[in-house]
């Protein structure tokens, strides 16, 4: 469902202050709370984090979650998706959450995410995570340009070592 305009505007106002006001532990989350991610307890948001702008309800962060500078979270591309982050999370300065359509990613109670980390799938409760350098998956067949969809974009994927993509 497509929220009003007024609405969009203003959840990306709160978000541009959220970024780069003081208040880690406390102005932040409020204003992300203001916005509709669904937080819980107390939790640490750095500098410079985006969360999820389109669909910020498609955000839970658990009490005693740490999120460090300049993470991105994003729960939507082409669709909605879900990320949770559990309780006593860690994650690193620079990481990239995101979930695809129709997906909900977990990052389960306890885990440390790696700076610089790039997670697209659940992580397992108490599980340190860490970066891999990129590397070619697969050949793609069907550009990912305005108006063509995850799913097609995802069919037109060739793999170069045969394992499973996405």
């Amino acid at each position: 469902m497509k929220k009003p305009l007024l609405r969009r505007v203003l959840n990306r106002i709160l978000h541009i202050i959220a970024r780069f006001s003081p208040g880690a532990e406390n102005f932040r989350p409020f204003l992300h709370r203001l916005r509709g991610v669904k937080i819980y307890g107390r939790v640490f948001i750095g500098d410079d984090v985006y969360i999820e702008n389109e669909c910020p309800e498609c955000v839970e962060i658990h009490d005693e979650a740490q999120i460090a500078i300049r993470t991105i979270i994003i729960a939507h591309f082409r669709g909605n998706g879900k990320i949770i982050i559990e309780k006593k999370v860690w994650i690193g300065p620079n990481c990239v959450i995101t979930a695809n359509p129709g997906q909900t990613l977990t990052i389960g109670e306890g885990s440390v995410v790696a700076a610089s980390s790039v997670v697209t799938r659940d992580v397992p409760t108490y599980t340190f995570v860490g970066r891999s350098s990129a590397k070619p998956i697969a050949k793609v067949t069907v550009p990912m340009i305005l108006g063509t969809s995850f799913q097609k974009f995802k069919n037109g994927l060739r793999p170069l070592d045969k394992k499973k993509i996405c």
